[in-house]
């Protein structure tokens, strides 16, 4: 085959290792995000398990280091006890100001969120503000991480390309499966928000 295609052995078995691997992991990814995703509260034994039924045979320290890598370690199921605010973090809750609010005009309302993104051979993350009564997306930014910046610089992007009235604007979104990293996405410093121009707003963590 090597011949045919006009390649020595060397050259070929160096495209394979540059690409080959790479599309299996990315392949691997997909299948451990939508398993993990379906049953959040399954560690890294039941998910390799679930793997194993699908034919994929992975070793238990690389399956821990992509479930981390993705922040998709599972969430562990609390004890029963009486409801009651958990004000264990450093993170400021924001309210939620979206719940009852209509919008009657663009730039009332805005949502934020963050998906990701499957590629040939890399995973890349997603961050989105809808303006929530044009539907139209304003703001977006891609990254290959989910540092706090991803979300900054779709919100930069949204403020640069509409005038805001000031105190006119609710900025939601939920607290995510990244904590405190959606907080960091509604801060209001850095000048982009001097005068008041936008009131931030979080709903339940999904």
């Amino acid at each position: 085959m090597c011949a045919l295609a006009g390649v020595s052995r060397a050259a070929y078995y160096r495209a394979w290792a540059c690409s080959d691997p790479l599309r299996e992991e990315t392949a691997l990814r997909d299948v451990v995000q939508r398993l993990a995703l379906a049953n959040r509260h399954y560690g890294y034994r039941r998910i390799g398990a679930l793997l194993r039924r699908e034919g994929w045979c992975v070793n238990h320290k690389r399956l821990v280091r992509i479930m981390r890598e993705d922040n998709l370690l599972c969430l562990a199921r609390p004890l029963f006890r009486p409801t009651t605010t958990d004000a264990r973090h450093s993170w400021r809750v924001w309210p939620n100001l979206a719940r009852h609010l209509m919008p009657m005009a663009t730039n009332q309302l805005w949502a934020a969120d963050i998906t990701y993104v499957r590629l040939a051979e890399v995973f890349i993350y997603l961050a989105v503000i809808l303006d929530a009564y044009s539907r139209k997306v304003i703001g977006w930014a891609m990254a290959d991480h989910l540092r706090a910046s991803l979300a900054l610089d779709a919100l930069g992007m949204a403020l640069a390309s509409r005038e805001v009235i000031a105190g006119g604007l609710v900025h939601h979104s939920d607290r995510g499966i990244q904590g405190g990293f959606k907080w960091l996405s509604q801060r209001r410093d850095g000048g982009w928000c001097d005068g008041g121009s936008a009131t931030f707003g979080m709903g339940a963590a999904g």
